[in-house]
């Protein structure tokens, strides 16, 4: 899913969709997660969020370890129409946690509410595959019925038509964004409060909330039987207490840990055997605000990707086990993925060259210019090489809570995130991150000659001629320079002895419901 993260990359827990272990251990999970911004899966856009909803709520399809897409709500689908259509079948008898029947008219009204003209999801752009969906989503229609979304209560079939053959529409709806929610989500807040109202669809049920915690309960009519650990404690908060220090008081049985920590306790005796690495197909990167000066000039973007050895600096940051430099924005592990390089080269006697052309020569009369994050080891050194090189001070401030809404609200000139895919897929990084009117260019770029490209890649059914439209999209990226990719993944963290399904496909999406303590 699509989750973004202010810098930090996030390390999550994912077990395997197969066979539930028994049920009712009396032993809780404790795991840090971070505080939500929110529970309602149409509303999140950060990996955070996403993370804790996608244990309450679940949609038709997921990934197991191994990226293949498996059945959940959907026991199957079909696709006809050359690919741009597909049915798929419920399972029988499903239902919420309160006993509710679980309907595909509800999946119908669950996902409506992700391109809801008036309160749009973060991650709408998502959608825009259904026929009818971005004029709905934009205005042009005012009837939901519009949307190709077709529900058969009675037979237990949700029936999708396509814009283009897309037979990669089972892979995006399987992020927690599609998750089914009940009636009353979205407009009644009691909906999400813990206790006796909360209605799930998920493998566990929201029952109690502190100030630092919120306490999760198997639901007894998850699809694939009550989950085999009855009680799972997320924690938002350690009020500035070290995760490494909370584990090794007993107080966590999971937490993602920096790679800092991870460099010492993979030598520390009681730690080390409890230490995992965690796979992410993930990318950090760097923006710019391309709606308007300075960096609405290409030549401007340009020219501060090639005064700064991005490489270097992302290799300096950590050793070859724990850093990954980038060098384009899609990371390791999606298929199809180009080995070329699509990261601005390092010049910077071009960098002058071009912000002088620009009408800044040595820096002179350029803006005063914030570089915000949410924070990161990177900061200092754009800031110190822009100086150097380009003769331009930027002011550089760090933003903890509420970054991620002052991006969709007021975006800073320079800024930077953390993506985690929604799913296997190139276009993730690019055409949902980059494309003209994407909810999540946050840039706000366009280009007309990306769009086409995109469009030609998305279409294609050879995949030889999708990975080459891809090629000339992300050289697009590169000469461009909307975005700068920094570094992918890896996370670390630390897992209790005895604590099984505690794998990670590279996603960031806990499946919890597949979690058991060893006999």
């Amino acid at each position: 899913m699509r989750r973004l993260i202010a810098l930090a990359l996030l390390a999550t827990l994912f077990a395997s969709c197969g066979s539930q272990p028994a049920a009712g251990s009396d032993r809780p999970v404790r795991i840090l997660t971070g505080e939500p911004t929110t529970l309602d899966p149409a509303a999140q856009g950060d990996a955070g969020s996403a993370a804790i909803t996608a244990q309450l709520f679940e949609s038709l399809t997921t990934f197991d370890l191994e990226l293949q897409v498996r059945p959940a709500l959907a026991g199957s689908w079909q696709f006809d129409d050359g690919g741009r259509r597909v049915t798929f079948h419920m399972r029988p008898d499903l239902a919420f946690s309160d006993g509710s029947p679980l309907r595909p008219s509800d999946v119908v009204r669950s996902w409506l509410r992700l391109i809801d003209p008036a309160h749009p999801s973060p991650l709408a752009s998502l959608v825009l595959d259904v026929k009818g969906a971005e004029d709905y989503l934009r205005g042009r229609s005012s009837d939901p019925t519009s949307v190709a979304l077709r529900a058969d209560d009675a037979a237990g079939d949700l029936v999708v038509d396509l814009v283009r053959p897309a037979t990669d529409f089972v892979n995006i709806v399987a992020g927690p964004t599609f998750a089914v929610v009940p009636r009353g989500v979205g407009s009644d807040p009691a909906a999400l409060r813990p206790g006796t109202g909360f209605v799930a669809s998920g493998g566990y049920v929201l029952t109690g909330s502190t100030d630092t915690a919120l306490t999760l309960t198997a639901n007894k009519r998850y699809w694939a039987g009550a989950p085999a650990i009855s009680k799972i404690e997320l924690v938002g908060t350690l009020n500035g207490r070290s995760p490494v220090e909370a584990f090794e008081n007993d107080e966590l049985d999971y937490t993602s840990v920096s790679s800092v920590d991870a460099s010492w306790i993979a030598y520390d005796e009681k730690l080390g055997p409890q230490l995992r690495k965690v796979g992410s197909l993930s990318v950090q990167y760097y923006g710019f605000d391309a709606t308007k000066p300075p960096f609405d000039d290409a030549r401007v973007r340009k020219a501060f990707g090639e005064a700064v050895d991005w490489r270097r600096m992302a290799a300096l940051s950590g050793s070859d086990e724990t850093v990954q430099v980038a060098n384009s924005m899609v990371p390791p592990g999606i298929p199809g993925r180009s080995d070329a390089d699509f990261l601005p080269r390092y010049d910077p006697a071009d960098a002058r060259r071009l912000l002088a052309e620009a009408g800044f020569p040595g820096g002179a009369g350029f803006p005063d210019t914030v570089l915000m994050t949410g924070g990161g080891g990177f900061d200092q050194a754009i800031v110190d090489e822009v100086k150097r090189e380009l003769g331009i001070t930027l002011r550089s401030e760090t933003m903890g809570d509420g970054y991620f809404e002052r991006l969709v609200s007021d975006v800073p000139a320079m800024w930077s995130l953390a993506w985690v895919a929604d799913y296997p897929g190139r276009n993730d990084f690019l055409g949902v991150l980059l494309g003209t009117g994407a909810s999540n260019n946050y840039g706000g770029w366009s280009s007309t000659a990306f769009d086409g490209v995109i469009a030609e890649a998305v279409s294609a059914t050879d995949p030889a001629a999708a990975a080459a439209a891809y090629d000339r999209a992300e050289a697009i990226v590169r000469d461009e320079v909307p975005v700068v990719p920094l570094v992918y993944g890896p996370g670390w963290s630390l897992s209790r002895t005895g604590l099984l399904g505690a794998g990670q496909n590279g996603l960031g999406i806990v499946r919890m419901a597949g979690l058991a303590w060893a006999d």
